[in-house]
């Protein structure tokens, strides 16, 4: 049953991961809002590097032990996602701003790309998978030491302060209280809710249900173990990839065009991208009855219109709020995300395919149909988060408006700031 099988994962490395990150999110964006970013960034590439390697050497019998390993992981990874789009945020402002946060998010399906076909190799040339957790965390050694010697240590909102420097930042819990009044940031991460959710639950389930539409066209034979439609897997995952690299790239370029013709182009953009996704996304459960390729066409174009908004909304985040709170938003961002999207659509979509299925007698047909109905809550929730960017811009100028008064308003002579990076850590 699909129920069962999410149930099963409850305790699997990616659950702890996900958990782990999302507790460890909003202490780093604490963090980064206080104390000194590049050594918060280095040591968390550090400390994930250290983790992941010496995962690898764990037996079996202490599959216990690989698991919290998952979890010290998600602790490192939550350090540098949280922080380093601020940095770019305050070394860069307007078009070449959202160009290096494209830079920066389309790094994230190369990367997964790559460490497909990495892993696969060194496995393949080693005779152990074991190996595979040992390249990755080289290269993050080199990239925290790289960090430490080369990046600029940009201080909280020089970009746009053209140099100057801000009043000493605020308490937590007020800086909660402004993020939460904020509309435009507060509908913008629902909306990145939505996307989460859709990604998640059609990265665990649409390999499966493409199985099993083969199964139906009598080209694919009935599966009876554990795990079902690897080659599917491989082909959704390379298409993942690409779709990422690709959205990231047309987002940007049409964000910068539309901020031509107006100022409200980035939530519009993103509204644009999350309907037309949705309808793509729909068309995935009609042409899989007939066709696989034709299903996949649907999954590449909708992959690509759902992906274009990700550079776009950290773009948002840091035209509507001021540059000492953007590392507490961007991890209150990515906490909401996780636990309102990826953390349970995959469970919720296994639940209700069980409840569809078990309505009538089991069937390769039934099991094929039940599992699209419940993947049809998909293209809703998009469409939710395309409705959650249209009230973005409903309130993007005049939030945008507030921030860039505030941080006029906290410029200081410059030299007696506490928000500089030489804070002291």
């Amino acid at each position: 049953m699909l129920l069962l099988q999410p149930i099963s994962l409850l305790l699997s490395p990616p659950t702890v991961f996900i958990c782990s990150f999302m507790v460890a999110a909003p202490i780093f964006g604490y963090l980064g809002d206080r104390f000194n970013r590049k050594i918060i960034l280095s040591c968390g590439i550090f400390f994930w590097s250290a983790i992941t390697f010496s995962s690898s050497f764990i037996t079996e019998q202490y599959f216990w032990l690989f698991v919290l390993s998952r979890g010290l992981v998600g602790i490192g990874e939550a350090s540098y996602s949280t922080i380093a789009p601020t940095i770019i945020g305050d070394l860069f402002t307007k078009n070449t701003r959202t160009l290096m946060l494209s830079v920066f998010y389309f790094a994230i399906p190369l990367g997964s790309g790559l460490g497909y076909i990495t892993g696969s190799s060194v496995k393949q040339v080693a005779g152990d998978w074991h190996w595979a957790l040992r390249v990755s965390p080289l290269l993050g050694m080199i990239t925290g030491t790289l960090i430490l010697i080369f990046v600029p240590a940009a201080k909280r909102g020089n970009a746009e302060q053209l140099g100057a420097q801000l009043k000493a930042r605020t308490s937590w819990l007020r800086d909660m209280k402004a993020l939460i009044r904020n509309r435009s940031y507060v509908f913008s991460s629902l909306a990145t809710s939505a996307v989460s959710f859709a990604t998640g639950a059609l990265g665990m389930w649409i390999p499966l249900y493409l199985h099993r539409a083969q199964v139906v066209q009598k080209t694919a034979e009935t599966c009876t173990s554990q795990p079902c439609g690897t080659k599917d897997s491989l082909i959704f995952g390379a298409i993942t990839c690409f779709t990422g690299f690709l959205g990231v790239i047309t987002g940007a370029g049409a964000t910068k065009w539309c901020r031509l013709k107006t100022q409200r182009a980035d939530p519009l953009v993103c509204a644009v991208g999350m309907l037309g996704s949705a309808i793509f996304t729909c068309l995935i459960f009609v042409a899989a009855k007939s066709s696989i390729v034709g299903a996949y066409v649907c999954i590449f174009i909708g992959e690509t219109l759902l992906f274009s908004n990700w550079a776009i909304t950290a773009d948002i985040l840091m035209y509507v709020v001021i540059p000492t709170r953007r590392a507490t938003a961007v991890a209150l961002q990515s906490f909401t995300s996780h636990l309102l999207g990826d953390a349970g659509s995959p469970y919720l979509i296994g639940f209700i395919s069980d409840l569809i299925r078990q309505s009538t007698k089991e069937s390769p047909l039934w099991e094929f149909l039940s599992l699209g109905y419940a993947l049809m809550l998909c293209p809703f929730v998009v469409v939710l988060g395309g409705m959650f960017f249209l009230a973005t811009a409903l309130f993007f100028l005049s939030d945008r408006a507030k921030a860039e008064q505030h941080t006029d308003s906290d410029r200081l002579a410059t030299g007696t700031s506490s928000n500089s990076e030489d804070t002291a850590t």
